[in-house]
C-alpha cells in the first residue's frame, strides 16, 4: 500500500484517480497544522504533495523543521523551486497524484 499526504487538497478531488490503482490511498491535510498532525500519527505514508500554491514553501519550510525524517516532499512545477521538494508537471491534483503513485511503485 501506498500512501500520499495531500496537503491543502481534497481526497474526494483525488479519489477518482485511484479508482485505478487499489493500492494507493490518499490522505488530505486542510493546512500545514494538519499535514503535520497527520505526519505525527501516521509513519506509513510514503509522500507528500503540497497542493498549497504559494504556500507550499512554507509548508515545506515547517515540515522538514518539525520532521526531518518526513517523506520526500513533492509539488507542482508552477510552486517553483523549493529547497527539498521535488517538483512534479503542472496538472490537476488527481493527474499529479497518480503520477506520483506511479513513480512510488515497486518495480517488479
Amino acid at each position: 500500500m501506498i500512501t500520499i499526504l495531500a496537503v491543502a487538497g481534497a481526497a474526494g478531488d483525488l479519489a477518482p484517480a485511484f479508482t485505478r490503482h487499489p493500492s494507493v490511498e490518499v490522505l488530505a491535510a486542510s493546512d500545514i497544522e494538519d499535514a503535520l498532525e497527520k505526519l505525527a500519527r501516521n509513519r506509513r505514508i510514503d509522500a507528500v504533495l503540497l497542493l498549497g500554491g504559494p504556500a507550499a514553501p512554507d509548508a515545506a519550510r515547517m515540515i522538514r523543521e518539525e520532521d526531518p525524517g518526513a517523506p520526500p516532499l513533492y509539488a507542482p512545477a508552477s510552486a517553483g523551486a523549493i529547497p527539498g521538494v521535488i517538483g512534479l508537471a503542472d496538472a490537476a491534483p488527481e493527474v499529479m497524484a497518480e503520477a506520483l503513485a506511479r513513480l512510488l511503485q515497486p518495480e517488479g
